[in-house]
């Protein structure tokens, strides 16, 4: 903590950590960053009990916004009734799919943000003012990030590269800067599955440059970070990663903290893991991943995450193959390609990292070696 602090911090810190890890009391708003900090996060993820309640995901929201719920927005669209109130709809319905994208089966979102893309074409072929010319382009980007995103968990690489250039061609075209740095985004996400790990730190740059300050950029020094930790950087996945910190840290909480292209705290846990599992810092990598594992489990035993709880198993899996414990890390492993809402190739990404893992430790061990069988055959 004093290494993170411009002041003098008093003596008998110690004993007021153990004080705050007995729940005796609560750290201030002085000492809140500090511990963040020093655990290698951000406030609001081990202090954001007190955050308002998530709004509203289903149409009880978009009649509040809007006045109009989803079977009366198509009709509009079809009918080429546009104005503001439809678009103001619109921008909701097509959030609200960015916030499905965790949870939903994949080509059935896909199949339905297709669909809205049509509408969206609609809408632009009609007449309209600039500002609404611009936001019905807002929306058209939006969704073509999202079907990108989707066709490449999927395992269509050659139609997500293509949907990412388009979104960032619509990006340009509405100059949004949001859609361009997400698109430049997934072209580092893309990189770092295919191993092109300078590439990711081009897309990075070149996604904070479009938007710098915003959200996203924290999601971008996450995948520089990545990148980084592959190629065995420490001091460069330090710095992306603090940098990543005090940007999200600056940054208020989102209102729509699901949706896949906000950065939320729990999300920068989430890049944190996976590079202190790189750099070889498993009591780190553990911590974040057994923390993501609590933050995304409902009470009923599902994911609202599933994606990030099966690479949050996957790292306690490398920790516990590194520690000798084959039968956890098996176990775990199962658990995490177990999960039906799966993006193949980082899944794949990881699994070949506990892979190499168990090999290096298990050389001889036939249940060990036979990993690799098992994940190509969940990923394939």
């Amino acid at each position: 903590m004093r290494t993170f602090s411009d002041v003098a911090l008093p003596d008998g810190l110690k004993d007021q950590w153990k004080r705050w890890e007995r729940g005796r009391n609560r750290p201030d708003e002085f000492y809140r960053p500090l511990i963040a900090a020093t655990l290698g996060t951000v406030v609001e993820s081990i202090f954001g009990e007190d955050r308002a309640p998530r709004l509203p995901t289903t149409d009880d929201l978009m009649i509040i916004r809007s006045g109009m719920d989803t079977h009366e927005l198509v009709q509009r669209i079809r009918q080429s009734s546009v104005n503001d109130n439809t678009l103001d709809a619109l921008g909701f319905t097509v959030e609200q799919m960015c916030c499905d994208y965790a949870s939903a089966e994949p080509h059935a979102l896909i199949t339905q943000s297709r669909e809205w893309l049509t509408n969206v074409t609609q809408i632009l072929d009609q007449r309209l003012s600039l500002p609404q010319h611009r936001d019905a382009l807002d929306a058209a980007g939006w969704l073509t990030l999202l079907i990108g995103c989707l066709e490449y968990d999927t395992g269509q690489t050659r139609a997500a590269e293509s949907t990412r250039v388009a979104a960032l061609q619509l990006g340009e075209e509405a100059d949004n800067a949001a859609v361009i740095a997400w698109a430049h985004e997934m072209r580092a996400w893309f990189a770092l599955t295919h191993g092109r790990y300078r590439e990711v730190i081009q897309a990075a740059q070149a996604g904070q440059d479009a938007a710098p300050g915003r959200s996203v950029a924290v999601q971008l020094l996450g995948q520089e970070a990545k990148a980084w930790a592959r190629m065995g950087n420490h001091r460069h996945v330090t710095r992306a990663l603090e940098k990543g910190r005090v940007l999200l840290d600056s940054l208020p909480y989102p209102e729509r903290p699901d949706n896949h292209f906000v950065v939320d705290p729990d999300k920068f846990d989430f890049y944190a893991m996976d590079c202190y599992r790189l750099i070889g810092d498993d009591k780190l990598a553990e911590m974040h991943a057994t923390e993501i594992i609590r933050k995304t489990m409902s009470p009923d035993g599902t994911s609202q995450s599933p994606m990030r709880t099966a690479e949050a198993r996957l790292t306690l899996a490398v920790v516990a193959a590194r520690d000798g414990e084959l039968d956890q890390a098996l176990a775990l492993a199962d658990e995490a390609l177990s999960i039906d809402r799966r993006s193949r190739p980082s899944l794949l990404m990881i699994g070949s990292e506990l892979d190499d893992a168990l090999r290096k430790r298990y050389p001889t061990e036939s249940r060990a070696t036979d990993f690799r069988a098992t994940l190509v055959a969940a990923t394939a």
